[in-house]
C-alpha cells in the first residue's frame, strides 16, 4: 500500500508541476545580467507559472512561488558542452537538485542578499545544502498533495501559511523555502524571526525593551519572506550592471500619432 501511495503521489506532484498555457510572462533579467550580478549565498526568488506556483502564490500573497540557492563554483567546473550547475534547490519531484541559471531564463526573478556574511559563513550555509543534494522527498501523504488542486482555498488570510505547512513535511519541504531557511537558520543568520519585546534587565533602565529573536520553524518559511526580510537586500541586476535611460531605443511615434493616442485636454477657464 504505500509503494501504491508513492505511486500515485508522483503522478499528481507529476500533474501539479506542469506550467499552465497561459500563464507566461518574459522574464525581466535576462540570464546575463544575473549571471554578471550573482554572488554566492544569493536567494534567487522565482515566480512560477505551474500549478503548484498558482497555489502558494494565493497562500502567501505573494508574486513569489519558488526559492533557489546560489552556490557559483562550488560544484566544479562543468564537464565540456555542460552549463554549469549553480543554483540549489527542491524539487517536488526531483528532489534537491542543482540547476544551471538557464533553468529560470524566461521567468521573472528576484535576487536577495544576505548582508554581513564571512566568506566562511557563507561556506557553511552552501555545505549545508550541498549535504542534501540529490535527497528525494516521500510523496506518499496525498493529503498533502492535494490541498494545491484547490487554487484559491477559502481559508482566513492568517491561516493561509500554516495551511501551506499542513501535513507529513516531505511535500512541503519540497515546495516551500524550508531547505534554504535551514541553511541560513544553521549559523542563525535571520530570515523573519519571531521578536518578543521584554522589559530590559539593566537596572539602570527599568522601563527600557529590548528585543528577543525566537527562530520560527523552517517549515513556516516562504519565498516571499526573503523578498520583505530586512536582513537580505534587494539587488536589481539592470542597475547593478550600469543602467542608463539615455540609451534605451524607443518606437518613434510621428507627432500626429502621438496627438491622437494622448490627447490635450485643456482645463476650463473659469
Amino acid at each position: 500500500m504505500s509503494l501504491l501511495l508513492a505511486q500515485l503521489g508522483r503522478i499528481i506532484a507529476h500533474f501539479l508541476s506542469q506550467p499552465l498555457a497561459d500563464s507566461f510572462k518574459p522574464g525581466t533579467n535576462s540570464p546575463e545580467l544575473l549571471a554578471a550580478t550573482l554572488k554566492k549565498g544569493d536567494v534567487l526568488l522565482v515566480e512560477g507559472n505551474t500549478r503548484f506556483s498558482m497555489a502558494i502564490k494565493y497562500l502567501t500573497q505573494s508574486s513569489w512561488s519558488h526559492s533557489a540557492l546560489y552556490i557559483g563554483d562550488a560544484l566544479g567546473k562543468p564537464a565540456a558542452g555542460q552549463e554549469a550547475k549553480v543554483l540549489l534547490e527542491a524539487d517536488i519531484n526531483e528532489g534537491v537538485r542543482a540547476v544551471p541559471l538557464s533553468q529560470y531564463a524566461d521567468f521573472h526573478t528576484r535576487v536577495c542578499r544576505p548582508i554581513g556574511l564571512s566568506e566562511k559563513e557563507l561556506n557553511r550555509i552552501i555545505a549545508h545544502v550541498l549535504s542534501r543534494l540529490g535527497q528525494r522527498y516521500d510523496l506518499k501523504n496525498i493529503v498533502d498533495l492535494m490541498r494545491y488542486f484547490i487554487q484559491n482555498p477559502p481559508v482566513p488570510v492568517r491561516w493561509r501559511r500554516r495551511l501551506l505547512a499542513l501535513g507529513s513535511g516531505d511535500p512541503t519541504r519540497a515546495i516551500c523555502s524550508s531547505l534554504i531557511a535551514q541553511a541560513f537558520q544553521s549559523i542563525n543568520y535571520p530570515i523573519l524571526p519571531e521578536i518578543e519585546a521584554r522589559l530590559s534587565s539593566n537596572p539602570d533602565c527599568m522601563e527600557c525593551y529590548e528585543e528577543i529573536l525566537h527562530i520560527r520553524h523552517h517549515s513556516l518559511y516562504v519565498p516571499r519572506d526573503f523578498d520583505v526580510s530586512p536582513y537580505f537586500q534587494i539587488i536589481k541586476p539592470t542597475i547593478e550592471q550600469g543602467f542608463d535611460f539615455h540609451r534605451l531605443n524607443w518606437e518613434r511615434e510621428s507627432s500626429s500619432e502621438a496627438t491622437k493616442a494622448s490627447p490635450i485636454i485643456e482645463a476650463p477657464v473659469i
